[in-house]
């Protein structure tokens, strides 16, 4: 029986899944790897720690029992989106790719708008310029590090260079290239448009593929490194948000997902490309060849959990969950804006801030930690509500991450939806859907729609209590409004203290 290999190549570490055709996980493994912060505000990696770090995953693989070396037929790998790897004329890497959580590109995101105008910008590749993105990192290159610069004849994202080290091919691929700010994301081509506008060399971007075509096979120089047989099939991947929604069945229209990680994310699938003409929404290419997905993204989903679990009320979460859940919905009348680092989606603004507003003397630690429940979930709703503004009409919403593991947060996102949510029986993961697509460019299965249609099954439903639906939708238009009465408050606080 085949076994396919995905490779989810985080910001944190690497994990990788061995899979059967039946969808079986055989095995796991995972590494840890550092985050390098020289500044404030800046996040970069080191290429070899992801090498090495797959390297020593990648042996645990092959060394479980389970997993008989000579059945493995592919690998596809997702990857964190946005990052930077420059490469010289050699192939060798120039510097520390920055990563998605880098700030540092603020200028450089303002020049592209003005350069290119926002409208029109959103037109040619169907997002706005955010500090995020790939784009304006290497504009910061070219103006901070201009010898660096001038050596660059390659860009391509974190994942990429895995498989440029397994394959010695240059490549990058739909979904991961979308998240770019360089492609043409309607049109599935780089836009050779917005380089001539901003004097980039087109030429510096490898091919894309489709996520499940091959991008190579494994070379005889990586096979010896990894223990990996010759030849084994290297698929294209995806974004891990792509991933991730392939490894949760959003391949067709009506499944969204929410998933509620250290940030939050409200995916929908999509047949054709729809965009925000406002930017509040992302539209990428999805792993689903030809399609494409809308996201919205809230920055302190978990981490607004995380922080008050850590400094405010120093609770575990077994009892912020107990406490919250003894607190009728609505929180009398206690509303948490979770932005503590900034937002996305819809405000797209590095300087809001988090608050607690309406707050009493009649209200305990346990309605506070309620309201950062309802928070974070009116906040996913934002999204929610954007994208069925694109057309999209949810059937089913399906819930992943660390927070849809609380009975009450999944309870709370159903009752803000207004509508039941579902688990999902197996959690992996982006590298689930990476594993899944390896499969479909090995020839597994015939496409994504039947991999997910073999292997991925629904677990728990959370029904929707009408009574508590009515009163969030109530909260919801005030929820809405506190940030633009706040907006200009959040600037002036910003600039005093910093």
């Amino acid at each position: 029986m085949a076994i396919l290999l995905g490779i989810d190549l985080g910001t944190s570490g690497i994990k990788i899944l061995a899979v059967n055709e039946k969808g079986e996980i055989l095995a796991s493994a995972s590494e840890a790897y550092p985050l390098i912060q020289p500044q404030a505000g800046w996040a970069e990696q080191n290429t070899e720690d992801w090498w090495q770090g797959f390297l020593k995953a990648v042996k645990q693989i092959i060394a479980d029992p389970a997993v008989k070396t000579s059945d493995i037929k592919a690998l596809s790998l997702s990857g964190q989106m946005h990052g930077s790897v420059f490469l010289d004329k050699d192939g060798k890497v120039i510097r520390n790719p920055l990563l998605w959580n880098d700030t540092r590109t603020h200028r450089q995101c303002e020049y592209i708008t003005k350069t290119v105008g926002e409208k029109k910008l959103l037109e040619m590749v169907g997002n706005p310029a955010l500090e995020g993105f790939t784009l304006p990192k290497l504009i910061w290159l070219r103006d901070n590090e201009p010898e660096n610069y001038k050596k660059v004849k390659t860009l391509f994202l974190p994942k990429d260079y895995i498989v440029y080290r397994l394959t010695g091919k240059l490549s990058t691929e739909m979904s991961d290239a979308a998240g770019s700010l360089l492609l043409d994301v309607k049109n599935r081509k780089w836009s050779e448009d917005l380089c001539g506008a901003l004097d980039i060399d087109p030429g510096i971007l490898p091919p894309v593929i489709e996520s499940t075509d091959i991008a190579g096979i494994i070379s005889s120089k990586a096979s010896a490194e990894t223990g990996l047989p010759i030849g084994v099939k290297v698929i294209g991947g995806g974004a891990d948000n792509a991933c991730g929604a392939v490894g949760n069945g959003i391949v067709e229209e009506g499944i969204v997902l929410a998933s509620i990680g250290s940030s939050g994310v409200v995916l929908a699938h999509s047949n054709k490309m729809e965009y925000d003409p406002h930017g509040r929404i992302h539209s990428f290419n999805h792993s689903v060849p030809h399609n494409w997905y809308l996201m919205g993204v809230t920055l302190s989903a978990g981490l607004s959990m995380s922080w008050m679990k850590n400094n405010l009320f120093k609770a575990n979460y077994d009892t912020i969950n107990s406490e919250a859940a003894s607190v009728h919905a609505g929180s009398k009348g206690l509303i948490f804006l979770p932005y503590i680092s900034g937002e996305r989606t819809p405000h797209r603004d590095p300087m809001a801030r988090g608050a607690f507003i309406g707050l009493s003397g009649i209200h305990e630690q346990k309605h506070m930690m309620r309201s950062v429940f309802e928070g974070v979930s009116f906040a996913l709703k934002d999204s929610l509500e954007l994208i069925k503004g694109l057309g999209v009409k949810p059937k089913q919403i399906r819930v992943t991450g660390g927070g849809a593991k609380s009975n009450l947060w999944r309870q709370i996102l159903a009752d803000v939806f207004n509508k039941d949510v579902v688990t999902m029986q197996a959690d992996e993961g982006p590298a689930y859907g990476a594993a899944l697509i390896a499969g479909v460019g090995a020839g597994t299965w015939s496409d994504l729609p039947e991999a997910v249609q073999k292997t991925v099954r629904v677990g728990k439903t959370t029904k929707a209590n009408p009574k508590d639906a009515e009163t969030y939708d109530k909260i919801y238009p005030l929820f809405k409004s506190l940030y633009q009465s706040l907006k200009n408050d959040f600037r002036t606080a910003y600039e005093l203290n910093n």
